[in-house]
C-alpha cells in the first residue's frame, strides 16, 4: 500500500509487480489509471478524492470563524497533488467571500516558516492540506497552532486527538480497511487491472472543545451537532 507519490515513482520502474494505491486525489488526474472503473495496468486502489473533502473543510472553519477575513492553507508542494488541493480550496474561498492565502512548506523548518507567514500576515484561521509530512508531525503542526492562536482545521481526526481544534476527513481506518481488502482479492489470483478504483466515502468531523475553549471559541451549535 502506497501514496501518490510512491505509487507514480513505483510505477515508473515496475510494470508487472501490482501496486496498491490510498490517496487523497484523483488517480487519473495523476496518471496512475486509465480510468476509475477500469484502472487497467498494474497499479489500483483507494482514493478519498479529496476535492469535496477540502470544500466542507473551508465551509466547517467558516461556520466556527465568520469573522475571519483571510484564510491561511498549509500545502506541502513535494505532494503530486498540492496543486489540485489549492484549486479546490481557493474555489471554496471564492464561494464564500473570503481570501485564501496559500503558504508552503516541504519540510520541517518550512513549517516553521510558514506560520511566522501568517502571523506576520494576521491570518484568522487555517487549513492544514493532505501530506505525509503534515501527517507525520502533528504535534508540531497542533504545538505551532496553539503557540500563535490560530484556530485550525486538519484533514485527520489524529490531529485533533493531539490538541487540533478540529478535524475534517477520510477515516483513515475505513481507507485502510478497504485497502486491505484490494490487496486480499490480489493474494488470491484477481489482477489488479480489473479491480476498479474504489472511492472511500466515509468521513469524520472531529471537534476538541478543550482546544476551543483555551481559544475561546463557542462551537456553533450547526458544527457540533454534526461532529462523530
Amino acid at each position: 500500500m502506497v501514496g501518490p507519490a510512491v505509487a507514480l515513482a513505483a510505477k515508473a520502474v515496475a510494470t508487472t509487480v501490482p501496486i496498491v494505491f490510498s490517496i487523497t486525489s484523483d488517480p487519473v488526474e495523476l496518471g496512475l489509471v486509465a480510468s476509475l472503473k477500469r484502472p487497467g495496468g498494474n497499479v489500483t486502489g483507494i482514493t478519498t478524492l479529496a476535492s469535496t473533502v477540502l470544500t466542507k473543510q473551508f465551509e466547517i472553519l467558516h461556520e466556527m470563524m465568520p469573522r475571519a477575513v483571510l484564510i491561511g492553507f498549509l500545502v506541502d508542494p513535494t505532494n503530486p497533488h498540492a496543486e489540485s488541493e489549492i484549486r479546490s480550496m481557493q474555489a471554496a474561498a471564492d464561494l464564500f467571500g473570503r481570501k485564501l492565502l496559500v503558504v508552503k512548506a516541504g519540510s520541517e523548518r518550512e513549517i516553521e516558516t510558514a506560520f511566522a507567514a501568517l502571523v506576520e500576515i494576521r491570518a484568522g484561521a487555517l487549513a492544514v492540506g493532505n501530506s505525509a509530512l503534515f501527517n507525520s508531525r502533528p504535534d508540531q503542526l497542533v504545538t505551532l497552532a496553539a503557540r500563535h492562536t490560530l484556530p485550525a482545521v486538519y484533514p485527520y481526526r489524529e490531529f485533533a486527538a493531539a490538541g487540533g481544534l478540529m478535524s475534517y476527513g477520510s477515516s483513515l481506518a475505513d481507507a485502510y480497511h478497504l485497502t486491505g481488502l484490494h490487496v486480499a482479492r490480489i493474494l488470491k489470483g484477481e489482477k489488479s487491472a480489473d479491480l476498479p478504483v474504489i472511492q472511500a466515502t466515509k468521513v469524520q468531523l472531529v471537534i476538541n472543545l478543550k482546544s476551543a475553549k483555551t481559544l475561546g471559541l463557542t462551537v456553533p451549535p450547526s458544527v457540533l451537532a454534526r461532529a462523530d
